[in-house]
């Protein structure tokens, strides 16, 4: 058994002003994701610019931050949200849905599509490995926050989340399990997939196939939110329903015939 080391979500305060752990972490991966692109961008198989990376993650910085809280209202609370609606706005409180975040980021892709002349998959294929990383610094801050932890023991490296949970009892560090799954593992799965020429949607299709799964997994250890429960069956929650379509849409993308792609896209064949 392991006690939280219990450190402080304020990362420091000017005046009035606190700087929040969480928030550091949400640069950090717009940081991560910013290199990274610059990196795929210099790349002789791209046709990308190093300068319309700032540009895209302008646009996913927004769709993120817009979907997330947006989709943690809807999905997650919407009968508060409904009777506290300004409350949405006030994203210091915390409460953000990754799956809401992937909306806003689609939705963001597909005004830069429009805006650019790009096709959608383009950005998506060039997106989709910066993404983890990101992912990863979310998780960390979740950990930070001693939020979303799992079931309840017996495991070695089980922790005590002594701030957060009443019964103090030790329980799976789910949060760092997807840190694990969907940042570093998913980050080089991706990564090494994408250093050769993929046929369109081939990249973002496995980003979506892995993460709905590991997402799926990570569900059965992780405690699920107080105020929903459990869906059905004694074990489906709210984040396994979210990821199951997740899966569909990847494998749908991921084996969707190369010459449909390509039509859709206008790319060329490997």
């Amino acid at each position: 058994m392991i006690i939280h080391p219990g450190i402080d979500p304020v990362a420091f305060s000017i005046g009035p002003v606190s700087v929040h752990w969480y928030g550091l972490m949400y640069l950090a991966g717009f940081a991560a994701g910013y290199g990274l692109g610059t990196v795929r961008a210099a790349r002789p198989d791209t046709d990308w610019e190093t300068h319309e990376v700032a540009d895209v993650l302008f646009y996913i910085a927004i769709g993120v931050i817009l979907g997330g809280r947006l989709g943690y209202a809807v999905f997650y609370n919407p009968g508060y949200y409904f009777q506290n609606p300004l409350e949405v706005f006030q994203l210091w409180t915390g409460g953000m849905s990754f799956h809401g975040g992937l909306l806003g980021v689609i939705a963001a892709m597909a005004w830069y599509a429009f805006k650019t002349r790009r096709h959608f998959f383009q950005i998506a294929d060039f997106i989709a490995p910066l993404t983890p990383l990101g992912l990863f610094a979310g998780r960390i801050g979740n950990f930070i926050n001693q939020e979303l932890w799992g079931k309840v023991s017996d495991l070695p490296w089980a922790i005590v989340f002594p701030a957060s949970d009443p019964s103090r009892m030790p329980r799976h560090p789910s949060m760092l399990y997807e840190a694990f799954l969907e940042g570093i593992l998913l980050f080089i799965i991706l990564w090494l997939y994408s250093r050769k020429p993929r046929s369109t949607g081939h990249v973002s299709g496995l980003f979506l196939i892995c993460y709905g799964a590991f997402r799926f997994l990570v569900e059965f250890v992780r405690h699920p939110d107080p105020h929903i429960g459990y869906l059905a069956l004694d074990w489906l929650t709210m984040g396994q329903v979210l990821s199951i379509p997740m899966i569909l849409l990847g494998l749908g993308i991921f084996f969707l015939p190369i010459r449909q792609a390509n039509r859709l896209t206008g790319s060329r064949k490997d």
